[in-house]
Order: structure tokens, then sequence, then C-alpha cells
């Protein structure tokens, strides 16, 4: 097996990305611990605050945040930062080459009961010459994105990541404290038989979302001919891994449950990061009109639908849409 930073220089990284990328591992590390502690840490639970979302911040939300902040601000190694938990953009290093946008704990509502949670990033260039306190030098469309990656917390600690050269796959080897190469390079199966929908939804999804999942449930009797699995973790990081190492569809399309917020999934933190890895794997990442990585974002906390994992289901479920 091989250590995380000789891969990327391989892969042609610079090393200014390198030590980029290895800061955020350096607080990811640590934010492993932190869950992996549990009740023992004492930041299970939620707290009296809510985000700019208007939702209820975690205890770890919280601190993952802090740590990410912290430790990317005093790298010195980016110009700027924006956080799912952060209400604006924060100013770093007007220096600096990078831009990094994160979810410092997706799914963090699963640490009260012991399941998946991870972290999401995004690096993309900062516009030269550009004001570090500007929240315009985010609107960058995805396929601008340098890197992409997140890492997963659950019985080991998982590590997928991007530089545009293909999506590998690392695990933290916990004895010394290294990312160890342990999937060359991830490729979705092009076909599926497993699906992954927030079901309770489905009264308020738009049409064509309802005939598609309604096809995939009638099973072999149905217009598809075969049966279909459906599987939800109730975090991305989670559902979009199961992608990645066997191939499915991921989709939280829009609804109607609050018209005010169709959509659910943010575009720079989580579906911009997730549509990078997911097409370097060989799938397909949409939001049912356009490809996400197309997408120029208007603010830094835009939401958008998303449907993203095997070739030919997401062309599938994309039929439906026309």
């Amino acid at each position: 097996m091989r250590r995380l930073p000789p891969v990327l220089i391989e892969d042609g990284c610079s090393r200014e990305l390198l030590s980029l990328i290895r800061t955020i591992l350096a607080a990811c590390k640590e934010i492993s611990f932190r869950v992996g502690q549990g009740a023992l840490s004492g930041v299970l639970g939620s707290t009296l605050d809510e985000n700019i979302q208007g939702e209820t911040q975690k205890k770890l939300d919280v601190l993952s945040n802090q740590l990410l902040k912290d430790i990317l601000l005093e790298s010195g190694y980016v110009k700027a930062i924006a956080s799912e938990e952060e209400d604006y953009t924060v100013a770093g290093n007007p220096d600096a080459e990078y831009i990094v946008a994160f979810d410092p704990l997706d799914g963090s509502s699963n640490t009260d009961i012991n399941s998946l949670v991870g972290t999401i990033f995004s690096i993309m260039r900062a516009p030269k010459d550009s004001d570090p306190a500007d929240e315009r030098i985010f609107m960058q469309p995805g396929h601008q994105q340098v890197a992409a990656g997140y890492v997963l917390y659950g019985p080991c600690t998982t590590l997928a990541l991007t530089i545009g050269k293909g999506t590998r796959i690392f695990t933290l080897d916990k004895t010394h404290g290294s990312f160890m190469l342990t999937e060359e390079f991830a490729k979705i199966p092009e076909d599926t038989k497993e699906f992954a929908i927030n079901a309770s939804n489905q009264r308020h999804w738009q049409p064509e979302m309802q005939n598609y999942v309604n096809d995939l449930l009638a099973g072999e009797t149905g217009p598809r001919g075969k049966n279909f699995n459906m599987r939800w973790i109730a975090a991305m990081v989670g559902d979009v891994h199961r992608v990645l190492c066997r191939g499915g569809l991921f989709t939280y399309p829009a609804d109607t449950k609050d018209p005010n917020k169709p959509y659910k999934l943010r575009l720079l933190y989580e579906a911009n990061p997730m549509a990078m890895l997911v097409e370097q794997a060989g799938g397909i990442a949409h939001t049912g009109e356009e490809r996400i990585l197309e997408i120029e974002p208007q603010e830094i906390h835009q939401r958008v639908s998303v449907i993203l994992g095997s070739k030919n289901e997401v062309e599938a479920c994309l039929g439906y849409h026309k």
C-alpha cells in the first residue's frame, strides 16, 4: 500500500495543493477521533442554536467546523473559506492560491445513533488579485474545482479524493496516522439494482420523480422488468460512498414540502464535490435539468436537486424528466 502524498505527486499534484489537502486531513483525523469517542467525548446532542440554513446545530457540527476553520486559516494556504455552519465566507491569507468550501459534518444527526457521518470538501483556485472578503470568489461552476473529496467516519475512516485524474479511495491507518491507498481508481458500474432516496417525502415530489420511483418499486412486474433494492443512510457521504463502491443511484429531488426551500442539498460544499467524485469514477451527476458541474452559483448556500450514480440508471431517471 502507498501513502497519500507520493500518490498525489505522481498524479501531478502541486506541492501547494498537496499541503492544503494534508491540512484538511489533519483536521479530519481529529474529527474522526472525536466522533469515535461518542458519548465519552461529551459532544453528542444539540446546541441551542441554528445555523444559517435554519437547522439545529449539533455540538459535533460546531466542533468540526471550528477545527477545520482554525487549521485552514492558520495554515496560510487558503484565501477564504465557506462552510455550511458559517453565515458568510471567512477571509484568510490574501496571497493564498486556493479557496475551500466544506460541510464539516454531513449527516450529523446520525452521531446520536452511532451511524455514518463525514466531512465533504471542495477546493478551487482563487481568482487573481481578488478580495479574500468578497464571497463572489466562490461563484465558480463545479467543473473549475481542482480537488474534491470526503472523509467518511465509519468502522474505519475512509477518504475518497480526486484531483481530476480519477477517484481514489484511501483508508486511515490509525497505527501511524497515514491515509493509505486502498483502491487505485473507483469505477462505478454502469448498471445497478439499488437506489437511495428519502421515501418519506414521496407525496411532495414532482410527478417525474414519482413516476420513476413507482416504476422501480413495481420490480420485475413493472416497466423496468427487474427488482430494485432501496437503501437510505440519511448522510450523503454514506450513500455516495456506497455508490462509489458498488454502484447505485442516489437522489435528493426537488419537493413541495416547503415552497421556500424546494431543494435540500447545497451546491458549493455538497453537490459540487460529490459530482466531481462521481464523474471521475465514471458516473453521472445531474439535477434533472442540467449537469451539476455546469451550474453557475448565485450565492454560497445555494441549494439544488441531485441525481447521481451509475450512468445507465441516472440516464433512465433523466428520461422521465424530458
